[in-house]
């Protein structure tokens, strides 16, 4: 091999340069293991001590709402005491937590083993604790799929404006701009009222869940997705004027192909921090319904409608209120501190 004698010679001496050998390359790729947007969010995620404890509570207290009704002896219509062509005995109403009725009394000096009521009975003689159960998984219910709603929906007509732009996102936003103004709470009721009048849910899963939780749904369909979708298109509209963007227009790629490859992707926090912060407000939502009497209709209940009857005998049985109202609390506290962990571990302007 020549070497270059030539001090000020603008060619590279070969001789400068070695194979890196198998130990040297073993090493560099020691150094930075190759890894993805979401695997470097959720390292980010998992080393913030409040998110982490705010995912383990709202794990626990899903798991809790599936798994205890499947064990539990009571069931949360069931009133205790409540006997056919017998007088109901009243001992069971209003029970303070780990009391017993009369007959649970006699049974217990039989030998006999009753299972506790941890929190008490309510006014009706129903065991409260599988109630608080089950109100806590409606509101859950009612959160994650009032925002999966609002995702699809907000996501696809913020991505069609964004990305289009022109007549088409002009038109789109003055529609929001109509949907921003009108009061939720006044087309809930009214919706509650036609569908009330025009669908006959007797016989049918929806029976139990009622007209109102149907008429909440609509809502969040119809007015809940505008934030999310003025989030994505301020995304797009600044992503598609990237280079990347311009190459796949100039390659032929139809507009769907971009968003759903290029568009979308690059939006994915967003999307996740949106969605995560979008369930706390569902569920606050629905337990203010469910308060004012527009939720679940009985015997099911929800964290509002408990938390609604307890206040009418507050000052007798307080402690029907705690329950329900610590519920609602861990849930909306652990989503909310949740989503600011979320939005720390995954927002790339915060981590750049």
């Amino acid at each position: 091999m020549l070497k270059n004698n030539k001090p000020f010679s603008l060619h590279l001496n070969p001789d400068l340069f070695t194979p890196a050998t198998e130990e040297d390359k073993e090493y560099i790729s020691a150094m930075r293991p190759s890894s993805t947007f979401f695997k470097d969010g959720m390292k980010r995620l998992l080393k913030n001590k409040v998110a982490t404890i705010s995912a383990i509570v709202l794990i626990l207290i899903t798991i809790s709402c599936i798994v205890i009704p499947m064990f539990w002896p009571y069931a949360y219509d069931q009133q205790l005491g409540q006997r056919p062509r017998k007088r109901p005995d009243s001992s069971y109403n209003n029970l303070a937590p780990m009391q017993y009725g009369e007959t649970e009394l006699e049974r217990i000096a039989e030998g006999e083993f009753v299972f506790p009521h941890l929190l008490g009975t309510d006014s009706q003689g129903r065991d409260y604790f599988i109630r608080v159960v089950y109100g806590a998984r409606i509101s859950l219910a009612v959160g994650f799929f009032a925002s999966i709603i609002v995702l699809i929906i907000g996501l696809t007509i913020g991505s069609i404006a964004g990305y289009v732009g022109g007549k088409v996102d002009l038109a789109i936003m003055r529609v929001v701009d109509i949907i921003y103004s009108l009061p939720d709470t006044l087309v809930i009721i009214l919706l509650s009222v036609v569908l009330g009048e025009v669908l006959n849910l007797e016989k049918t899963i929806l029976e139990r869940i009622g007209t109102n939780i149907i008429s909440m749904f609509i809502v969040f369909g119809l007015l809940y997705w505008v934030s999310m979708a003025r989030m994505i298109r301020g995304q797009i509209l600044s992503l598609r004027q990237q280079e990347y963007v311009l190459s796949a227009r100039a390659t032929g790629a139809k507009g769907f192909w971009i968003i759903r490859k290029h568009l979308l992707p690059n939006c994915i926090s967003v999307v996740i921090i949106s969605t995560a912060l979008q369930i706390p407000n569902a569920i606050f939502t629905e337990s203010f319904l469910s308060f004012l009497g527009l939720g679940v209709n009985a015997p099911m209940a929800s964290l509002g409608s408990l938390a609604s009857d307890a206040v009418k005998g507050i000052r007798s049985y307080p402690y029907l209120l705690i329950a329900p109202a610590v519920v609602i609390c861990a849930i909306v506290l652990s989503l909310n501190l949740f989503g600011d962990g979320l939005r720390d571990a995954f927002d790339p302007k915060l981590n750049a």
